[in-house]
């Protein structure tokens, strides 16, 4: 199981954000998302575009986030400009295990450095969380959600030009 843990969403100013982090996770690979504080908007938003277009993807709400962290049979893995570089890092993270990526909205506690297993860069610059999340999720999967099939009421047809949606039953 992959989870993404949204630290410090603020839902006035990081709804848009949240949201595309949302996508991203559940696009490639994640099976959830927690979400610090409640925001049932984004909630429903992602879960209508999960019932749209496939997949399984939840996103819950849990204040005590901490727990999560303290689990000793998760991989933890918190995304940061500040961590070691994510071609270093993945060949080390464990595959059979689940993994709970971490992804800060707004400062990250000195906390959640300590407790993760790996703290890890995608570029030590300033970057979007999103492309973050992203990279990090295609390598980690090895890009097997490009070939994965999600079963909801709308089909896009690959194209190299033009849209191709099909209803499906």
């Amino acid at each position: 199981m992959i989870t993404v843990l949204r630290l410090g969403h603020r839902p006035g100013r990081d709804k848009r954000i949240t949201t595309h982090v949302a996508l991203v996770a559940r696009c490639l690979g994640a099976d959830r998302m927690i979400i610090t504080r409640k925001d049932e908007e984004l909630a429903e938003r992602v879960k209508n575009v999960a019932e749209k277009f496939g997949g399984d993807f939840r996103i819950e709400f849990q204040q005590n986030w901490h727990e999560l962290l303290r689990k000793p049979d998760w991989v933890k893995v918190h995304l940061t400009m500040y961590g070691e570089r994510l071609s270093d890092a993945i060949p080390r993270i464990p595959k059979d295990r689940d993994l709970v990526v971490i992804v800060g909205a707004e400062k990250v506690p000195s906390f959640v450095y300590e407790m993760a297993d790996f703290n890890v860069a995608v570029g030590n610059q300033p970057h979007s969380e999103v492309a973050a999340l992203a990279l990090f999720l295609d390598r980690y999967t090895e890009g097997k959600w490009e070939k994965e099939e999600m079963a909801g009421r709308l089909k896009i047809i690959p194209s190299d030009r033009g849209k191709k949606v099909v209803r499906v039953r």
